[in-house]
């Protein structure tokens, strides 16, 4: 079950909004969690840290399970889902 669940709603096709998550994807990279994409879906890994990404003609749904590192670190599941969600926001906004 992930720790984090963050829908964000869009008005873009699938491969646009997922063309538009490059800055999330960015700061998922500065925490050495990997981004890898089949599709419309992809899979996170990182020390700590694994989950999913979907994207659909209608929204963005990112789901991150914390592991015990994660956890011992300090990581607070409530702080992350309010960062995922500014950024996806952010990533979705008319430009």
């Amino acid at each position: 079950m992930a720790d984090v669940r963050v829908t964000e709603p869009h008005s873009f096709s699938a491969a646009e909004a997922k063309a538009k998550i490059g800055a999330f994807e960015e700061m998922l990279a500065k925490y050495r969690v990997k981004v890898d994409w089949a599709g419309n879906s992809a899979k996170l890994k990182g020390i700590g840290v694994s989950g999913d990404i979907n994207v659909t003609d209608r929204d963005c749904t990112v789901l991150v399970s914390l592991g015990r590192m994660a956890k011992m670190a300090g990581i607070d599941p409530v702080k992350l889902e309010g960062s995922i969600r500014k950024r996806l926001k952010a990533a979705f906004s008319p430009e």
